[in-house]
This record gives structure tokens, sequence and C-alpha cells, in this order.
């Protein structure tokens, strides 16, 4: 190589090196941003995660507490104290406020905090059918008969995983209402469905015999527990 080549070579490296040297002045910052950013992100997701779990763990410190509590009365004071954040949760809550609510002949509240729940549109689907379903189980003697009938239709709907328990009390309704033959068509229903239940299975045969029915036998479904 030449004299001239080798100094056109050390002139260019030169030029480059000043070029970046410019370059990382003009542009370091990003750089130095984006290493904050990446940083302060990775802190941020571990802070809220560590959040969550302290949030989750407090909760179900004082779900512990409040249910281990002998008294009714002192364990729905001590639910009531609760205030979760998560939608979840606060159905969780609910079901148990309200069932430890019920234990202390307070129906209407009991009904109040399952309702909540059920209207609640942040609530799991499967949340407010359970909370749904079981305030209507709690209305007999408060709600008219055609009203909650209605109601439990509307849980009874194919892929509802409360069908056949809506259905039997829409079942029971009909049974009080006189409509014998209408309980009796319901509970040959459930008992041929293959999602039914042992005890379910059990109380439909038993409430047919009882209404002056012929339990249909054949291709009974295997069923569970």
């Amino acid at each position: 190589m030449s004299d001239t080549d080798s100094f056109i070579n050390e002139v260019n490296e030169e030029v480059r090196r000043d070029r970046l040297f410019g370059l990382l002045k003009k542009y370091g910052w990003i750089g130095v941003l984006a290493v904050i950013l990446i940083v302060g992100g990775a802190a941020w997701n571990e802070y809220r995660k560590a959040s969550i779990r302290a949030e989750a763990e407090a909760l179900g410190d004082g779900m512990l507490a409040a249910l281990s509590d002998s008294d009714a009365a002192e364990r729905l004071d001590a639910l009531e104290q609760l205030a979760p954040e998560s939608p979840a949760a606060r159905a969780v809550v609910a079901m148990l406020t309200a069932s430890t609510a019920q234990e202390n002949e307070k129906t209407a509240q009991a009904v109040a905090e399952l309702t909540a729940i059920a209207v609640d549109g942040d609530v799991p689907e499967v949340y407010r059918q359970i909370a749904g379903f079981k305030a209507l189980t709690l209305q007999g003697d408060t709600l008219d008969a055609e009203t909650r009938k209605q109601q439990f239709e509307a849980l009874a709907n194919a892929g509802s995983p409360l069908r056949l328990l809506a259905l039997e009390q829409i079942a029971l309704i009909d049974v009080a209402e006189g409509a014998t033959e209408a309980a009796i068509e319901r509970y040959q229903t459930i008992l041929q469905d293959a999602a039914v239940t042992s005890d379910l299975q059990q109380r439909a045969l038993q409430v047919i015999v009882a209404l002056g029915g012929t339990p249909d036998l054949e291709n009974l479904p295997a069923v569970g527990n």
C-alpha cells in the first residue's frame, strides 16, 4: 500500500470517528432514554406484580380471619370491612357476605349483595350467574312465581353451567302451582341429561315417584358426583 493510500485510509477513519462522536452527541440521549425506559418498565412490572400479590395475600388473610370467627354477627361485620379491588375477588367476598347475612337472618341484605354481583358487568359471567341464581332462591316468599320462573328460565339456557339447577327450580315452582305434569316432564328432562350429577339425578327420581309419575329409566346417562 502506498503512503498516499495509507494517508487516505487514516483520514477516512478519522472522519468516521468524528461522525460517530457527532451522532452520539446529537442522538445519544435517545439511547440513554431507551435504557431508562426499559429498566423503569421492568421495575414497574415487578412492583405491580408485588402489589397484586400483596393485595391478594392481604385479602386472603382478611377472609380467613373473618370466617374463623365463631360468632355469625362478628363474621358478617368482618366481611363487610373487606374491600377487594378485582371483580372476581369482589364477587367471592360478596357471596360469602350474603351467606353470612342469611345465617344472621338478614335475607334482604343477602339478596342485595348477590343482586349487585349479578348485574355487575365487570364480574366474570359464571360468578354473575351463580349470584343471580342464589338471589332468586332466597326470594321465594317475596318475589312472585312468574317473575322467578322467567328469571330461572334465563339461567336454564343451553350452555349455562346452572342450566339443570335452574330447571329444577322451575319444576319446583310448577309443583307449588299444582302443574304436576309439567313438573314431571321437567324432571324427566333433568334425569336424561348427560350433564346431570348423581345427587340431582337422585332428587329427580324421588320427586317423579312422589308426584305419581314413572321415571324413564332407559338409557340413563352415567353420572358423576
